[in-house]
């Protein structure tokens, strides 16, 4: 009986452990670069886990049930989650990219959980590699990704099972250097507050060629969310009878 016990534990251990993932990989003029090379090393690239309340998730943790690990969008580290708060940005390079150009993320595993995915920037003071980039309300979206909805099907995730996105960089973002952070929201657990999971990267990037925009609305991050959104929390398997579609947290998408 322990034997078995033990073996169905291992299991479900493994399950959890395959459905995760980080973004380690930045994509920019049509490269795939290495590991960790231009986004900020986070604190779960062992665990592999989503953002969680415990800033560096111990090995225990990662055997957690998914209800477990609950997500405090107010805490710091959901800006990034960086390894570290202080040391991280400079320890990562700035990867110069071209206004107008197409960029993405690499997971390090299939992204097989349903959700919603965004990417924001903002304008990095006082340089890309500075701890202090991001600190203010000064982040925008630029690329949204959100589930279909009909009343027939209910809602359909497009981006599930894949292991990258791709957005365009906006052609009159101004020259200089960002922050870019992509963010996952996984719904599969989100019908308890703090339930949903946050997998999140950014990306250290020097942007040239830009032009004159005026990127907006800004936000602060923390501060974009509560955690109370409709699209945050949800429970996307018993969704109400008066449902009408998936309402995109946080502000509209700044396409330039």
């Amino acid at each position: 009986m322990k034997t078995l016990l033990c073996s169905v534990l291992l299991a479900t251990c493994l399950r959890a452990a395959l459905a995760h993932y980080t973004f380690p990989n930045f994509i920019a003029n049509g490269t795939v670069t290495t590991d960790w090379e231009y986004v900020r090393i986070t604190a779960n690239h062992y665990s592999n886990g989503p953002v969680s309340r415990l800033p560096h998730p111990s090995p225990a943790a990662t055997h957690r049930s998914a209800r477990t690990q609950l997500t405090d969008v107010t805490d710091p580290e959901f800006r990034c989650y960086e390894l570290d708060l202080v040391n991280t940005a400079g320890a990562t390079g700035t990867a110069t990219v071209l206004a107008g150009s197409t960029v993405g993320f690499m997971a390090d595993n299939t992204m097989g959980h349903p959700g919603y995915f965004d990417a924001y920037m903002t304008a990095a003071a006082p340089a890309a590699d500075s701890e202090a980039a991001g600190t203010g309300s000064t982040w925008f979206k630029v690329w949204e990704w959100a589930p279909r909805w009909t009343a027939a099907t209910g809602l359909i995730f497009d981006s599930e099972n894949i292991n990258q996105v791709n957005f365009t960089i906006p052609k009159n973002l101004p020259s200089g250097q960002y922050l870019i952070r992509l963010e996952q929201i996984a719904l599969h657990v989100a019908e308890t507050y703090q339930g949903a999971q946050f997998y999140i990267g950014c990306a250290q990037v020097n942007v040239v060629g830009g032009g004159s925009g005026t990127p907006g609305p800004t936000v602060a991050i923390p501060g974009v969310y509560t955690g109370y959104e409709p699209g945050i929390l949800i429970n996307i398997y018993d969704l109400p009878s008066n449902y009408t579609g998936y309402q995109a947290p946080g502000p509209a998408v700044w396409s330039g």
